[in-house]
């Protein structure tokens, strides 16, 4: 298991009942994949560097997990396919 960072930029028009059913979406996917969630981080509604989809905004979501190397490339597929995810990250934390 190694320890991994995802961040999420989704939709800022999202209301709360439908962010949380993302991330829980998100936390179900690692938790089934073997790994465990270590901290969930909501950063809130921030200020784009450049406009994505013609929105200037984004709720910025942090995630921090330990999943297997291989699962990876199944969440990033995941992720790809989530209507209101704009941007993702998955990075490896280093110790």
């Amino acid at each position: 298991m190694r320890d991994y960072e995802i961040v999420a930029i989704f939709q800022p028009d999202l209301d709360e009942a439908s962010l949380n059913a993302n991330i829980e979406k998100i936390k179900t996917w690692i938790t089934d994949a073997g790994g465990a969630i270590e901290k969930v981080d909501l950063w809130g509604k921030r200020r784009l560097a450049y406009p994505i989809r013609k929105q200037l905004d984004g709720i910025y979501v942090l995630v921090k997990a330990q999943m297997l190397p291989a699962f990876t490339n199944e969440l990033d597929r995941n992720l790809r396919f989530q209507e209101p995810v704009m941007r993702y990250m998955i990075a490896v934390i280093e110790k």
